[in-house]
């Protein structure tokens, strides 16, 4: 293993090795290339690759994104970066009724390469303008691949992934994950877009979690041991397409399911995981599988409402006790 090192600065890592490998890869968006983006994520690449790499545009999230699909098509690897999640519904005409359908009208005959790097800004008192958890709705779309890394190791990984990827990829970071430190492998690796990981065994419930919420899944996993319970937690990883295999396997041996998300419960991508479950694996199933997630309504800026809103270890801890009885 390598020095260790921190979830944004594991982005910013992987960009440049791919932009060092590929002359075809690029940065565009606001503020990308001398100031480094507002999290500075792209921090250096401007000095290292010059303005024609690290493009900085106006204030426009249609323009970015439209130019991305057409940048693309024409054979280049844009990656390109919208700030908060929230912004990225400015651009839904080009990233999916353009760029994700592309491949599709055409026979085939036209790839697609793009990244498209949006943050969640849950839990860090930024309110409904840039918090909201969008990643179900953009699964929801057919030619456009979704990833939610957790940890420095595989916010690395799958943004090799997501740039080497022929299709366009929403590559969505949960910026209180920003904070996460960890050693990074040596050398060229990559994080398979589409496959879960078992990041803990166990026997008696399944945990799905996905992004920053992982981090909450570990702690309630903890305090869920010192009642001698032993849940399987699985790291979604990439939100579509889902590795709905892997949790096929696990609920076969655990017989129960729980899905832990940041996004609001009415229709998040945990509904779909149940819904796959309940009609695949209902002979398996001793209890319905449940939810925690958001509710069904909009982020509060007020740090307590905010609390109360998303999903925590607590919360967790008490629908896991709840299904065991």
């Amino acid at each position: 293993m390598g020095k260790p090192v921190m979830f944004q600065w594991a982005i910013n890592h992987a960009i440049a090795e791919e932009m060092r490998r590929d002359p075809t890869v690029f940065i565009i968006g606001e503020d990308v290339g001398k100031p480094g983006g507002p999290f500075g994520v792209t921090r250096g690449l401007f000095d290292e690759f010059g303005p024609g790499r690290a493009v900085d545009t106006p204030i426009s999230e249609g323009t970015i994104v439209g130019m991305c699909a057409g940048a693309a098509a024409a054979g280049l690897r844009p990656v390109a970066e919208i700030m908060f999640m929230n912004f990225i519904t400015l651009c839904v005409e080009e990233l999916y009724n353009q760029a994700s359908k592309m491949h599709w009208m055409f026979g085939a005959q036209v790839k697609v390469p793009m990244v498209v790097r949006a943050l969640t800004a849950g839990g860090y008192g930024a309110g409904p303008h840039h918090s909201s958890s969008l990643e179900g709705w953009f699964a929801s779309m057919p030619g456009l691949k979704v990833v939610m890394p957790s940890t420095p190791v595989n916010a690395k990984g799958l943004m090799k992934a997501a740039i080497r990827d022929d299709n366009p990829v929403l590559y969505v970071e949960p910026l209180s994950s920003y904070k996460l430190k960890a050693e990074i492998p040596e050398g060229d690796f990559i994080t398979p877009i589409g496959k879960c990981e078992v990041v803990k065994e166990g026997s008696d419930i399944t945990i799905v979690t996905v992004g920053r919420m992982l981090q909450e899944a570990l702690k309630a996993v903890d305090t869920l041991a010192k009642d001698g319970i032993k849940p399987e937690l699985i790291d979604l990883l990439t939100v579509n397409p889902l590795d709905m295999d892997t949790i096929y396997a696990s609920v076969k041996k655990t017989n129960r399911l729980v899905i832990i998300h940041e996004a609001k419960q009415t229709m998040g991508i945990g509904a779909e995981i149940a819904a796959s479950v309940q009609e695949t694996m209902f002979d398996w199933l001793d209890a319905p599988v449940a939810r925690v997630a958001a509710p069904f309504t909009h982020i509060a800026f007020q740090p307590k409402l905010e609390q109360h809103y998303l999903p925590d270890a607590a919360k967790l801890v008490d629908k896991v006790k709840q299904m065991l009885g």
